[in-house]
């Protein structure tokens, strides 16, 4: 449970800073990580994504 909450934060964080080039600074996270071959990285900030996609859904539903 800890792990997802963390995803959640990291993914209003990410979108309070960068606002419309969220998901630019997410895939380019996870390309940078993946050249590594870091893959629970990859793992971690795909989750974000996911978050990110769900939030942003979620402000597009409320508008």
């Amino acid at each position: 449970m800890r792990a997802d909450l963390e995803r959640w934060a990291e993914a209003l964080a990410v979108e309070r800073e960068h606002g419309a080039n969220a998901g630019d600074y997410i895939a380019e996270r996870v390309g940078t990580l993946a050249l590594a071959g870091d893959q629970a990285g990859v793992a971690r900030w795909l989750a974000s994504a996911t978050r990110l996609d769900q939030l942003l859904h979620a402000g597009a539903m409320a508008h």
